[in-house]
């Protein structure tokens, strides 16, 4: 059994190369889920506090792509790529993400969505290529933090749908 009962052997191969960000939600996993698959929802959450996104072109689907650009606050534009190479509604998404297709420091996000009572925990496990990337991630665009932040932003999003549902 390992030191902590959560993991498995099978994932202590990739231990060195991934981030693992999880967060209850008060909210259903299904709303959290479709927060994911829908651009008018995604640019109203994705990414860390004080970024804003532009959507190019988003396709939900399996091989489908969302291309899109981070604004940050301080005014630079990060081009952003995604692709989606699995999703299982609503439990979970898998997904490639790097600065364009073919990008070969691409990462590969899992997010699962399990119920937990009347909300949702949602966790984000992150897998970069190699420890040097996901070092680099963690310590120059301070991924860690960055996950949080658009995991609390996501919160923020779908409590204040169902808190609106509510009054409604």
């Amino acid at each position: 059994m390992s030191e902590t009962g959560q993991g498995a052997p099978a994932q202590s191969a990739t231990a060195d190369r991934e981030i693992v960000i999880s967060r209850v939600i008060d909210a259903p996993r299904e709303l959290v889920f479709e927060a994911f698959t829908e651009v008018r929802h995604l640019s109203r959450w994705w990414g860390p506090e004080g970024f804003t996104t532009t959507t190019r072109s988003f396709e939900f689907h399996v091989g489908g792509e969302w291309d899109f650009v981070m604004h940050g606050p301080d005014g630079t534009d990060y081009r952003e790529w995604i692709t989606w190479t699995e999703i299982v509604p609503p439990e979970g998404i898998a997904l490639l993400h790097g600065e364009y297709r073919g990008d070969p420091n691409a990462f590969e996000s899992v997010l699962a969505f399990a119920p937990d009572g009347a909300a949702t925990r949602i966790e984000m496990r992150t897998v970069f290529p190699t420890k040097e990337l996901r070092d680099e991630a963690v310590e120059k665009y301070h991924a860690i933090e960055g996950g949080r932040q658009t995991l609390s932003n996501l919160a923020a999003y779908v409590t204040e749908i169902v808190r609106k549902g509510a009054e409604g």
